[in-house]
C-alpha cells in the first residue's frame, strides 16, 4: 500500500480507503438480530481483506443504514491505533440533534472515538449555515473533539464548486470529501483551495460516480487500454499529489483487487497516462465536434438561474459522456436523479416543459445558445426513463 500525508491531520492515509456504502444489509436501521449471518460474514471478510492489504481507513456514515452497526461487530477486534475510522453526520438545524446522532454513531461502531468526523453534505446555503453559525453543528463537533470522541473534523459535499471553496476558505475544517475524477473535473479549484489550507482530500466514489466502472462499456475499455477504465481513473486521480485517498466502495473482498493494480503504476503515471488521455480527447472530438468539446460549458447558467431550474450543465455533460464513451447507463442513472436528488443532485430534467420555457436570456453568453434547447430535448429523449431515488435520503 502507498500512503500520503492527509493534510494537517498528519495522518498517514492509504491512497485507497474502504468506503462503507455497498456492503451493508439495509439503507435503514434494523435490529441487530435481523442482519443475515451471510451478509455480516461478507462484511467482516471484506474489512479483514482491506486491513490485510494496508487499507486501514474505514469510512462510513450515520446515513448508511446498518453500515455502522455492522462495522461495530468487527472494528473492535483490531488494534484501535492501527485503524483510521471515519463516520459522517448530516448537519441539523438543531445542533443538539447533531450531537445525539453522533453519539448513536459512536455506540453503533462500538468505539470510544472516531479519527475523522465529517459533516455530511454541506451542499447548499442552509447546510452551510447549520454547520458554521454560532451554536451550530461545527461547534458541537469541536466540543466532541475536546471530549476526546473525535480527533479531526472535516466535511463531505456534493455541492457546487463555489459552495465547496466557500466552506474550505473558512479554514475551520481539517479535510474534505468531494467528487473529482476523469469524467468530472469541475471541483479542481476546490482541491487547490484545500491544498492552500493544508487539508486532507478524500475522493468520493470514483468508480461508481466516476462512470459505473465496475461494469464499463466496451468502448471505454478499448479507449483506456492497456489499463482497465478503473485503473486508468485511479491512476489519473493519484497522479495529482493534491489527492490523498480514493474511496473503494467494496461490496465484497474481491472488489479491491482491480484497484490494487494501480499501486505499481503510480510512479510511472507521467509515462502511462498521456496516450490514454489523448485517445479519450480525440474520441470526444470525433463524436461531438471540436468546437462543442472546447466551448460547450462557456458561461452556462446555474440551475437556479435557469427557467424551470433545468440543470443545463449536468444534462449536456451526461449527453456528452453517453455519446463519446458509451456511458449510457451511467448517464441515464444520473439524469433520472434530477428532480429527485434534492440538494445532493439539484436541478431538473429537460422534460416536457422544455417547449414552454424561454431559455434564450440565460444562454446569451454561450456560443451554442441557438442549438442548446434542441440538444437538451435530444438528451431527454436519449436518457429519460424511470425516476431514480437517491440510495440514502439523509
Amino acid at each position: 500500500m502507498l500512503y500520503r500525508r492527509f493534510g494537517r491531520t498528519e495522518l498517514q492515509m492509504p491512497v485507497f480507503s474502504c468506503g462503507g456504502m455497498r456492503y451493508q444489509f439495509k439503507w435503514e436501521d434494523v435490529p441487530n438480530n435481523e442482519i443475515p449471518a451471510d451478509n455480516q460474514a461478507n462484511l467482516e471478510v471484506t474489512i479483514r481483506k482491506a486491513v490485510e492489504v494496508g487499507i486501514n481507513h474505514i469510512e462510513t456514515a450515520r446515513g448508511y443504514g446498518t453500515s455502522e452497526m455492522q462495522l461495530g461487530r468487527i472494528l473492535p477486534k483490531f488494534p484501535r491505533e492501527k485503524l483510521i475510522v471515519q463516520t459522517k453526520v448530516s448537519p441539523k438545524a438543531d445542533a443538539k440533534e447533531f450531537r445525539a446522532t453522533f453519539e448513536q454513531s459512536l455506540q453503533n461502531l462500538q468505539l470510544d472515538y472516531v479519527d475523522l468526523l465529517g459533516l455530511h453534505g454541506i451542499n447548499h446555503a442552509e447546510s452551510f449555515d447549520d454547520s458554521i453559525r454560532p451554536g451550530g453543528c461545527l461547534e458541537v463537533a469541536q466540543q466532541l473533539q475536546a471530549e476526546g470522541k473525535v480527533r479531526f473534523i472535516g466535511f463531505s459535499t456534493h455541492g457546487s464548486t463555489d459552495m465547496i471553496v466557500q466552506t474550505i476558505n473558512t479554514n475551520l475544517f481539517d479535510y474534505v470529501n468531494l467528487h473529482w475524477y476523469y469524467i468530472n473535473q469541475w471541483n479542481w479549484a476546490a482541491i487547490e483551495a484545500a491544498k492552500r489550507h493544508d487539508m486532507g482530500v478524500f475522493i468520493i466514489s470514483p468508480s461508481n460516480k466516476g462512470g459505473l466502472l465496475y461494469e464499463p462499456p466496451q468502448k471505454l475499455v478499448n479507449l483506456c487500454a492497456p489499463l482497465s477504465p478503473m485503473v486508468f481513473n485511479d491512476l489519473f486521480c493519484l497522479s495529482h499529489q493534491e489527492v490523498h485517498t480514493l474511496s473503494v466502495g467494496a461490496a465484497k473482498p474481491e472488489d479491491f483487487d482491480e484497484h490494487l493494480k494501480t499501486l505499481e503504476l503510480v510512479d510511472r503515471a507521467s509515462e502511462i497516462l498521456p496516450p490514454i488521455l489523448a485517445r479519450l480527447e480525440e474520441e470526444a472530438i470525433a463524436t461531438l465536434g471540436e468546437d462543442w468539446v472546447k466551448s460547450w460549458e462557456t458561461n452556462l447558467p446555474t440551475f437556479n438561474q435557469t427557467p424551470g431550474e433545468i440543470n443545463i450543465r449536468v444534462i449536456l455533460w451526461l449527453r456528452n459522456l453517453a455519446i463519446a464513451y458509451d456511458l449510457v447507463e451511467y448517464a441515464k442513472m444520473r439524469y433520472n436523479l434530477l428532480g429527485n436528488g434534492s440538494h445532493w443532485f439539484p436541478g431538473n430534467k429537460a422534460d416536457g416543459r422544455l417547449d414552454e420555457l424561454d431559455l434564450r436570456q440565460c444562454l446569451t453568453r454561450n456560443p451554442h445558445a441557438d442549438k442548446i434547447p434542441q440538444v437538451l430535448a435530444q438528451a431527454h429523449q436519449m436518457l429519460a426513463g424511470e425516476a431514480v431515488q437517491r440510495l440514502s435520503k439523509t
